[in-house]
């Protein structure tokens, strides 16, 4: 963010308005032309934010730094922690809170400016921007150095060794305390504050790459400095959001119909695979009817016509069943047996048959959708 006088660039301020003049910092590299715009219109809004106008109270910022008041610091690296429903998820030195109320309350205006609201979130406050809420918090750096031990620990591991020595010359007098050498030892580590504080944006994996997130202190710029490209960056993180949205659903929809087509294809080829069956069983009934006609042809040339046996009764036998066989196989017995199948299956012949019209039809009606669906795709 760059902070000019309008004076400096020629321009002249109207009546009721600040002479100076914000521009939010620009992004370098490409980016998807829906984060791009919601960028784009950050910056102009951006650039409209009046630094010089007094802040407006906010009940968040406010109530987290009365929190900070009252906590008291961590004996390890002396930082004061807040986090809740109705506060902002913040870790400072006690030195820094003042600093930090200025910080928040710039970027709570900034972002009001562009619409963003600070609000309760499910865990901890967080701003809400076009309908996508996005966590964030506030941290202190902490400086990481050897412990060097003070004079008062001098002195009391001085007695705690006196101490111990004098035990070890009386093993009459000895307790579990004697074989322990914890009072010895200090910290390894000291840990200070830094002064210098970071505010950083919710993480999560967006597709097509992610925005800025972090903001920190620099040796020039703080991040009471940086409101305003604050405000842009949870803008167009909440641009980002919405466009992965949209890719993860479009991703989504292109897995549910590739696997919509694949059992389409199995569908078919388990159809094709029934039908070949039932084109077998009507191929072996017909050469079965083929062995019955030659039967009946070769009984019907004997002359059997005064014999009054068993043969003329299994002649008359084979006649009805060629009969009966020729008018199953006909085509008006064969649209019959389909029709059969389809009524009552279980108490028909094949239940294969059924394939033919019924699974057919929904394959013809399946395609007709897969069609559809493409044009609309399209």
């Amino acid at each position: 963010m760059l902070d000019v006088s309008r004076a400096s660039i020629g321009a002249k301020a109207n009546t009721g308005t600040s002479d100076r003049i914000t521009i939010a910092a620009g992004q370098l590299g490409p980016e998807p032309e829906l984060i791009a715009t919601a960028r784009e219109n950050a910056r102009l809004l951006a650039s409209s934010i009046d630094v010089d106008t007094a802040l407006p109270a906010n009940p968040i910022v406010d109530r987290t730094i009365a929190q900070l008041r009252k906590a008291k610091p961590s004996a390890t690296n002396g930082l004061v922690t807040v986090e809740g429903l109705n506060v902002i998820k913040v870790s400072v030195a006690p030195a820094s809170i003042d600093r930090l109320e200025v910080a928040l309350g710039r970027i709570a205006a900034a972002a009001e400016a562009l619409g963003i609201k600070l609000a309760r979130g499910e865990k901890t406050a967080a701003f809400i921007c076009e309908g996508e809420t996005i966590g964030f918090s506030i941290s202190e750096g902490v400086r990481r150095e050897k412990h060097v031990p003070t004079e008062k620990e001098i002195a009391e591991q001085e007695a705690a060794r006196k101490r111990r020595a004098k035990r070890w010359n009386n093993p009459g007098s000895w307790d579990d305390d004697d074989f322990s050498f914890s009072s010895l030892r200090g910290p390894e580590w000291d840990y200070h504050p830094t002064g210098l504080l970071a505010f950083g944006l919710e993480h999560s994996y967006l597709l097509g790459g992610s925005p800025r997130r972090s903001f920190k202190d620099a040796k020039v710029q703080r991040i009471e400095n940086m409101a305003t490209d604050i405000a842009v960056g949870i803008a167009v993180l909440a641009a980002a959001m919405k466009d992965d949205k949209v890719k993860r659903e479009e991703q989504e929809r292109q897995r549910e119909e590739a696997r919509r087509l694949r059992e389409l294809a199995l569908r078919r080829d388990h159809i094709a695979e029934r039908r070949g069956k039932a084109l077998d069983e009507v191929l072996e009934e017909m050469a079965s009817l083929d062995r019955l006609r030659r039967l009946v042809a070769n009984l019907r040339g004997e002359d059997i016509s005064v014999s009054t046996g068993r043969v003329a009764e299994f002649l008359g036998l084979a006649e009805r069943r060629l009969a009966s066989r020729e008018a199953a196989l006909s085509a008006d017995g064969l649209e019959q047996r389909l029709e059969k199948e389809l009524s009552c299956p279980l108490l028909s012949g094949p239940s294969t048959m059924t394939v033919w019209i019924e699974e057919g039809t929904t394959n013809a009606s399946e395609e007709a959708q897969a069609r559809g669906d493409h044009r609309q795709a399209a």
